[in-house]
């Protein structure tokens, strides 16, 4: 770590803020530890004071910690936000990483926890530690199925562009293949998706998400 550590502690319960300072006080690296009891007392010590990691808990009364991290992640995005709450389903961290949190963690977790994910976190690595977290981030990293299996990837390819309004011949200038070969890879779609025009084709590959 390059430089010593402020760290926000964002909670709108007193024991709880005054134990995890007790936790961040045996990190050498973190100089100093400023507690808020809810978003907008955070929003204010970030805009006044850029502190390095904010540790934010999701339900707090007035303004939650949802809002404060997307506050945050647009006026700020160099702060670091580290949820810790006792949320613990899908859509609770899915909304805070959309919000731009870069950790998550359920209260519970152990002071080494705790401690390693906010090292992590300020040395710009993301922390999902929660078992729930570990599922999305799963379904988020493992590869998809192509749009539109039936399909080979240039005929795809070749449906992208159609369903952008290119013409065979700036389909083919495009691809660098010859227009008759534009042409067998569309008789090729209309026979594999069950269409007659490139206007239901254009269809089916939006209906499919195919840009």
């Amino acid at each position: 770590m390059s430089h010593l550590l402020h760290v926000v502690v964002a909670d709108d319960h007193p024991v709880f803020r005054e134990g995890l300072r007790g936790v961040l006080a045996t990190m050498p690296e973190v100089s100093e530890v400023t507690e808020c009891e809810d978003g907008s007392a955070v929003l204010d010590v970030v805009r006044s004071r850029r502190p390095d990691v904010v540790l934010m808990d999701l339900s707090m009364p007035g303004l939650g910690g949802l809002e404060a991290t997307r506050t945050i992640t647009r006026e700020a995005p160099e702060v670091r936000v580290l949820v810790l709450t006792m949320l613990n389903d899908e859509s609770s961290l899915v909304a805070a990483m959309e919000a731009g949190a870069v950790g998550y963690l359920v209260k519970g977790a152990r002071p080494e926890d705790v401690i390693r994910a906010v090292r992590s976190v300020a040395a710009g690595e993301l922390v999902f530690g929660a078992p729930v977290a570990q599922g999305v981030l799963r379904r988020f990293t493992e590869p998809r199925p192509p749009v539109l299996p039936e399909l080979t990837e240039r005929e795809r390819e070749v449906l992208g562009l159609i369903a952008g309004g290119l013409t065979n011949p700036v389909i083919a200038a495009r691809l660098v293949i010859s227009p008759k070969t534009v042409r067998n890879h569309i008789s090729n779609i209309f026979a594999k998706l069950h269409v007659t025009d490139r206007e239901e084709a254009i269809a089916r590959a939006r209906d499919a998400g195919l840009r």
